[in-house]
């Protein structure tokens, strides 16, 4: 028994559907690739077309205009960086173990970009001085981490494991400054040892502000003296 035509016409669209948000993801998948190794002004449709073996027209469809693709892969960037540092840290306690734990996860991610890269960093650079939409979406992603990591701070704060007075835009100023240094070392420079530095600067830094006895109560590694 053959089904109904509106039921046919209704799954063969569900089918089209599925196809084509397939096609989408793999574009995507193949635009962040490129974008991480080349930058975002290295992103073209000729230049996806290429990889993907599709035509430009087939890859226009999806994304209509380079700077809609470019958009594109900065949203699916900040998708995934959520996925690896994000979300895995807030199933930690409140406090210095989920500060910890976004730092933590903050550096294997730019250590698994020391090869290719990280597109905030370079995005950063690419589009500091150049307004528009483009700009836009990178700075609207940046900010949204930054906020997050600003909220992990206050909420150590508010349970006790940094002190009352703990400037936390001071703090996340100090953090960030800690993540482009290593990206800086480990990628430009090659400098062996980059990321123990990070660690260590992270824990150095965050004893500044901890209150008497956080990092014994969180079971974290007190930071080591400075040497003289």
């Amino acid at each position: 028994m053959s089904l109904p035509l509106d039921n046919r016409r209704s799954s063969s669209s569900a089918r089209s559907l599925q196809k084509g948000q397939a096609t989408r993801a793999a574009i995507l998948d193949a635009a962040l690739a490129l974008a991480s190794n080349m930058g975002l002004e290295g992103l073209s449709i000729g230049a996806l077309a290429e990889v993907t073996g599709m035509s430009k027209s087939g890859v226009f469809a999806h994304f209509g205009s380079r700077e809609e693709l470019q958009i594109s892969v900065i949203r699916e960037y900040h998708a995934k960086f959520e996925e690896e540092v994000f979300f895995p840290a807030i199933r930690e306690e409140r406090g210095l173990p989920r500060l910890m734990a976004l730092f933590e996860n903050w550096i294997k991610r730019v250590s698994v970009e020391i090869d290719s890269g990280c597109i905030y960093i370079s995005g950063a650079v690419e589009f500091d001085d150049r307004p528009g939409p483009v700009r836009d979406a990178l700075a609207d992603m940046v900010r949204s981490w930054q906020s997050a990591l600003k909220r992990a701070i206050e909420l150590a704060v508010e349970v006790g494991d940094l002190q009352p007075d703990t400037d936390a835009a001071q703090l996340l100023f100090e953090v960030h400054g800690l993540i482009l240094a290593l990206h800086h070392d480990a990628r430009f420079l090659r400098s062996p040892g980059a990321v123990e530095r990070a660690r260590a600067g992270f824990a150095r830094t965050v004893s500044h502000y901890a209150a008497a006895g956080a990092f014994e109560r969180a079971k974290l590694p007190a930071a080591a003296p400075a040497r003289r």
